[in-house]
Formats: structure tokens, C-alpha cells, sequence
């Protein structure tokens, strides 16, 4: 059995392959007629094409498992690499019925996260981005302990006081944002800080104020494109050495792979995403022939259930919106079955991304880990529960020795 990787060889041996193949994975197939690795790698982009739609479904959900791209792609290294245990929780399941004004799966993190504490006896326990007070209420019912939640919306606070009332939770929740110079006031050596799905600064301020002021942290990270920063700087020295030695550069817009992967949508749901992607991708061969611009024109999203009834009606709605004239004889049946089979090639193309989506998170989230490690933490590093309950299940466990 080969050795498990330290978190160290984890982090470099992920910077050297996100860097590698850096030119396979950041393209978005759906903007580009022609993917520009297509002519380098033309056995890859005739095998993703020929996958029949179950095999596609199934590399979906399972991109490392069985993977007929193997032989093009390092997919048994990347599945070493971002194999992270299971983190051990204490203590007896949480009674179901605490799970009163949480939505079902909300409870269930919560429920995962609570155990996987390890809540230092004399510990000040402070929840960062609070919203309701959800986990903050849930942990203070189940360790009859005071915590305080941090909050900057003040409505969210108001009606999760009353919830921590109403169930007699010792919690107290505080407006505060986050981001805020003052925010530094509410960490000291002594507070454990709890964050379930904080965003993008949010839980990197935590990080800089954790490692400054010596608090323990639970965290589980999300949504790491959410940033003021245009360009990725890495927490960690060696962070910033890996991507200097490897020319690894992340944008914005890179950061938003690691967390596409989204729990099984319902059936009615996952079609109308379909036709809703189809229809996008047919204006976009519209928009082209109409331009004479061989060029991707993004267009904004539309919230579920405000897709027009008609492919022809979504055309006129997205040529309004970026100041197109369409001309009066469109052959709309043409340009949808254009879509419905430029969909099926950009599904099966975006299973390269797929294949480093979970790398990219792992190595964002090492960055992180080492960070804390080079303030001086001790860093546990693994996930709270199974990918089916939610993807974004990666959890840190820091506290100084």
C-alpha cells in the first residue's frame, strides 16, 4: 500500500499538476467553438466526445472512478491526492427535534459539524457568520454553554435571538461585519471560533485573525471565488513559493471550479437547467452569425422559473440585454438543435474541469491549513461528512499547542 502524503507533499504535488495542466482545465468549453487544447490533446477531445450519456452522467458524479480518460489525464494521482479522511466526531447524535426552523439539510451539516468540534473546556465559543444563529443555538444546547454569533445583518439577528429565546439557547447574537477592522476585538486566545460555509473573505479574515490572536477555528470553507481580489494570493509562504516555482496563476473566475459541484438536483430541476444551457449555447450561435464575430457574449442569468416559454422568446430577451437587432427571418428550429448539440459536446468537453474541480478545492483549502501552521496551530485537516450531504465538506480543526 502506498504511504499516505503528508499535507506538505499534498500541496506541492497539487500546485505542480493544477499548474501543468492548467491549459486543459481553465478553458469554459461553452465559450469556445473550438477548445484550444483541442489540437494538442486530439485523442482526449475525440474520447470525451464519443462517452455515451451515461458514461458522462456517471464521470459527473464520479470523476475518478473507472475513468476512461485515464490514459490521457494523471486521474489516479489526482484521486490520491485529494483522498482526505473522515475526521472522527464525540459524543451521542443530536436530538432531531433541535432541528426546529432549520432547513432539512442545513440540520444535517450542522448535525455533521457539532461533533467534530472538539470544544476546548475553557474555550469563549464565538459562531463567524451567524446568519440565524443555526450552529450557534445547536451548540450551545448541546455543551449548556453561552455563545456568541456574529452577524451583519441585523434582521438575521433579530429573528435568530427570538429562535435562541424561544428555545432557551444561551446565545447572544452580535451585529457585527466581519470584514470590519473592529472585528478583531471579538478573537483572543481564549475563543474557539466556529464557521459552517463561510465565503470567500469572509473565512479568510477569520484565518488572519485566528493566526494574529491564537484562537482555535473549526471552519469548513466555501465559496472561494467570493473575493475582492481579482487574482489569487495565497495565504501561506509556501504557498506563494509553490505558485512562483510552478506558474500556477488563479483568477477569479478559476476559484469558482472548485465549487460547481452541487448535490443531485431534482429531476425537474436538472431539466430545466438542460434546456435552459441548450438555449444559451443556440443564441450563442446566433449571436455569432448575426455579429459576424466568431467571439463568446456572455449573458446574464435568469432565476429559476423566469426562462421564457420559447427558444425564440429567450433569443429576443438575451439580444434586448446586450443591444443585439435580430433580423426577421431566423430559422429558430436550426439554431435550438445547434444548441441541444453544442450542449452535449460542452458537457462532455467540461469533464476535464470536473476531473480538477476537487484538486483545486483541496489545494485551496492545504493553502489555508498551512497558513495556520506557520502561525504556529496545529492543523487538523479531513471532511465532517459525505459529499451526498453537501460537497463543500472539507473542515479544518486548528488550535495552538
Amino acid at each position: 500500500m502506498p504511504a499516505i502524503p503528508s499535507h506538505a507533499e499534498r500541496f506541492t504535488r497539487l500546485t505542480a499538476l493544477l499548474a501543468e495542466w492548467q491549459p486543459l482545465w481553465r478553458p469554459l468549453p461553452f465559450q469556445h467553438r473550438r477548445l484550444p487544447w483541442a489540437e494538442a490533446h486530439p485523442g482526449l477531445a475525440d474520447r470525451l466526445r464519443s462517452l455515451d450519456d451515461d458514461a458522462c452522467t456517471r464521470l459527473q458524479a464520479e470523476p475518478f472512478t473507472a475513468s476512461p480518460l485515464a490514459e490521457h489525464l494523471p486521474v489516479a494521482e489526482l484521486a490520491a491526492l485529494v483522498a482526505l479522511p473522515e475526521l472522527p466526531g464525540e459524543g451521542p447524535d443530536l436530538p432531531a427535534q433541535w432541528a426546529e426552523h432549520m432547513g432539512g439539510r442545513k440540520w444535517q451539516q450542522v448535525a455533521a459539524f457539532v461533533p467534530r468540534m472538539a470544544v476546548l473546556p475553557e474555550a469563549s465559543l464565538l459562531e463567524w457568520c451567524a446568519g440565524k444563529g443555526h450552529l450557534a443555538r445547536t451548540l450551545s444546547r448541546r455543551l449548556d454553554r453561552e455563545v456568541t454569533g456574529l452577524e451583519w445583518q441585523a434582521a438575521l439577528c433579530r429573528d435568530g435571538q427570538v429562535l435562541a429565546e424561544r428555545q432557551g439557547a444561551r446565545v447572544q447574537l452580535a451585529q457585527q461585519d466581519v470584514l470590519a477592522p473592529d472585528a478583531a476585538r471579538w478573537l483572543t486566545a481564549d475563543t474557539q471560533v466556529a464557521a459552517l460555509h463561510a465565503c470567500g473573505d469572509l473565512h479568510g479574515r477569520l484565518i488572519e485573525l485566528a493566526a494574529e490572536q491564537g484562537s482555535a477555528v473549526t471552519l469548513a470553507p466555501c465559496c472561494y471565488h467570493r473575493t475582492a481580489e481579482a487574482h489569487y494570493r495565497p495565504y501561506s509562504r509556501l504557498g506563494r513559493a509553490l505558485v512562483a516555482e510552478h506558474g500556477l496563476s488563479l483568477s477569479r473566475e478559476d476559484l469558482a471550479m472548485a465549487v460547481q459541484e452541487t448535490v443531485t438536483a431534482p429531476r425537474h430541476v436538472r431539466r430545466h437547467r438542460e434546456r435552459a444551457n441548450a438555449w444559451r449555447l443556440g443564441f450563442d450561435a446566433l449571436q455569432r452569425r448575426v455579429r459576424g464575430q466568431d467571439g463568446y457574449l456572455p449573458v446574464p442569468s435568469l432565476a429559476y422559473g423566469r426562462l421564457p416559454e420559447s427558444f425564440a422568446g429567450f433569443c429576443r430577451w438575451a439580444a434586448e440585454r446586450k443591444g443585439l437587432e435580430l433580423p426577421a427571418d431566423i430559422d429558430w428550429h436550426a439554431f435550438e438543435q445547434e444548441g441541444r448539440r453544442r450542449q452535449a459536446e460542452v458537457t462532455r468537453l467540461e469533464l476535464v474541469r470536473h476531473l480538477f474541480r476537487r484538486p483545486l478545492e483541496v489545494w485551496l483549502v492545504l493553502d489555508r491549513q498551512r497558513r495556520l501552521e506557520e502561525a504556529g496551530f496545529r492543523v487538523e485537516l479531513g471532511t465532517f461528512c459525505a459529499r451526498e450531504l453537501t460537497p463543500r465538506n472539507l473542515l479544518l480543526r486548528a488550535s495552538r499547542g
